[in-house]
């Protein structure tokens, strides 16, 4: 089966994360997935093969040359983002696409088209996976997932590549956050690892945000409207005030590159309790540690006016994996001279978001991430360019060869 056969059949598996459920994994189509993945696993042939009751699947592919080689790893998730319906995905291939707009659902209308995507344009006369415009399509990570096994499958059959002991992993949770909570880095035994859960061709990121979650909580007072006078605090008036205390230009849609900022991502609210929910992000540490002061401080402000009424509760989520990733730049190294030797151009961004690798990097496995080819994740317009997938695969075999004969 080749890396796209492979794709088109894991889309298939309904496997949303669901940040309520307070389990691991957190939906049972997760599960059910990493059992499919098991099979697969040992239809191939891999070693030391894993699932444990967490649904955390781990193998080995054997080295085979001589002397002591490290041990890589690469990694990918199996769960797909809450935000979108994963169900019945139905993918289509948009053969040598021609730069116009993709008719992704014409009963309800809805396009592909480059004028709101304008990289649609870097990928004219490839071969495109799409939806059908009703779900995401699941590349992240599920193009992550089909790459590491199509590799490991092509390297065992050419046992003229050389290569050390490589092994794989395939985790669930990681778009609530908490792929890495209970990831087993001893058991795993890799001197370092990949993710293979990055964005379009040639992107290399040992770059994340910090990141905190904030729920500031508003406690009102609920009078009677008409007789509402100096006795009545309505919450969600004062949860509205705290919001725009915020600066207006530091969110995600007004910030790119290194620019970090505050997200409101949820409001409940009546006139007795109004609780805003806000993540902060930024890639320097110094700049996260004022954000979340400055959270505090807009509290302390809220209470002088209205006494006693908010309340805060912040959280840190994870950290920027640079300060693990630097000490081992060589790492880095091989991963950009396998991209050059496919004839791919290394794209260094730093990473607008989270990956189960910086969590695993502060656990003791340095673990930058790698391309897996997809765009425009998390939604009915995400796609995946064939040749981008064929090329991730390629970096994988390429970077094990390169471990060998540096030794």
């Amino acid at each position: 089966m080749n890396v796209v056969d492979r794709f088109l059949t894991y889309v298939k598996f309904d496997t949303q994360s669901d940040e309520l459920t307070n389990m691991t994994p957190s939906t049972p189509g997760q599960m059910i997935f990493a059992e499919k993945l098991e099979d697969e696993l040992k239809r191939l042939g891999l070693r030391d093969i894993t699932l444990d009751e967490n649904g955390y699947l781990m193998a080995t592919l054997p080295g085979n040359v001589d002397g002591k080689v490290p041990t890589i790893g690469f990694i990918a998730h199996l769960d797909t983002s809450p935000e979108m319906s994963g169900r019945h995905v139905r993918p289509r291939i948009v053969e040598k696409y021609d730069g116009g707009v993709i008719t992704l659902n014409a009963e309800k209308g809805i396009e592909l088209s480059p004028d709101q995507f304008p990289e649609l344009m870097h990928y004219v006369g490839q071969d495109l996976i799409v939806t059908d415009g009703n779900t995401l399509l699941g590349a992240d990570d599920k193009a992550g997932i089909a790459e590491i096994i199509s590799a490991v499958e092509y390297l065992k059959e050419h046992s003229e590549i050389k290569h050390g002991d490589i092994r794989i992993a395939f985790n669930p949770d990681e778009e609530i956050g908490l792929g890495a909570h209970k990831f087993d880095v001893e058991r795993f035994g890799a001197d370092w690892a990949y993710t293979m859960d990055g964005g379009e061709i040639g992107e290399l990121e040992y770059e994340n945000f910090n990141a905190a979650v904030a729920k500031v909580k508003f406690k009102g007072r609920n009078v009677h409207p008409g007789y509402a006078k100096h006795k009545m605090i309505n919450s969600m008036r004062v949860a509205t005030q705290f919001a725009i205390m915020l600066p207006r230009w530091e969110t995600p849609e007004h910030t790119e590159g290194y620019e970090g900022f505050y997200h409101l991502i949820g409001i409940e609210g009546t006139v007795e309790e109004t609780v805003l929910t806000y993540i902060i992000r930024d890639h320097d540490h110094d700049r996260f540690e004022r954000r979340k002061k400055e959270f505090e401080h807009l509290t302390r402000k809220i209470n002088k006016e209205f006494p006693d009424c908010a309340s805060l509760e912040l959280k840190d989520q994870y950290y920027n994996m640079r300060e693990k990733i630097e000490p081992v730049m060589h790492v880095i190294d091989i991963a950009e001279q396998a991209m050059r030797n496919i004839d791919v151009t290394p794209k260094v961004v730093p990473i607008r978001g989270g990956t189960d690798g910086a969590q695993l990097s502060f656990k003791g496995l340095p673990c930058p991430n790698i391309f897996a080819g997809g765009l425009n994740f998390h939604g009915r317009y995400e796609f995946v360019p064939i040749p981008s997938m064929e090329k991730a695969m390629q970096v994988i075999i390429e970077i094990a060869r390169l471990v060998a004969e540096q030794k």
